[in-house]
């Protein structure tokens, strides 16, 4: 994870190596149960103009950022996921100011990736993952 110059700042590059392969597996086999719906919602951020940088939060415990999409118990998933972009990620100052021309160029095609925000345990970053081919 890189942490540029303001501490409250919180940035990643893709897939940071400090991502464990047992985290990695956790993440992508919940992702899959979710993946058409995360692509339509990304979509539909990016249609409706709400953002070009849409972010999906993953978290297993309450979190006051994004809106709910989906709780665990609706796909028997592991984790909560709620639907975000950068510029609430701005807003509340986890991403600063000077970090958002860095996000912007490692920010993956929304058609082929899905911008992750992982909280998990020791862990909170952005990940990438392809959307399965169709």
């Amino acid at each position: 994870m890189i942490n540029h110059s303001n501490e409250n700042v919180l940035m990643d590059d893709a897939n940071s190596p400090e991502i464990n392969q047992k985290l990695m597996g956790k993440v992508s086999s919940d992702f899959i149960k979710v993946s058409e719906h995360l692509k339509e919602a990304s979509y539909q951020i990016i249609k409706r103009k709400f953002s070009e940088n849409p972010i999906f939060i993953l978290t297993e415990n309450p979190v006051e950022i994004g809106a709910t999409l989906f709780q665990q118990n609706d796909f028997k998933t592991i984790y909560e996921y709620r639907a975000s972009f950068l510029e609430e990620f701005i807003s509340r100052n986890m991403i600063g100011e000077e970090s958002i021309e860095f996000f912007k160029e490692n920010y993956k095609d929304p058609e082929e990736y899905c911008c992750l925000f992982v909280i998990d345990q020791a862990f909170a970053g952005f990940i990438y993952l392809p959307f399965p081919n169709d």
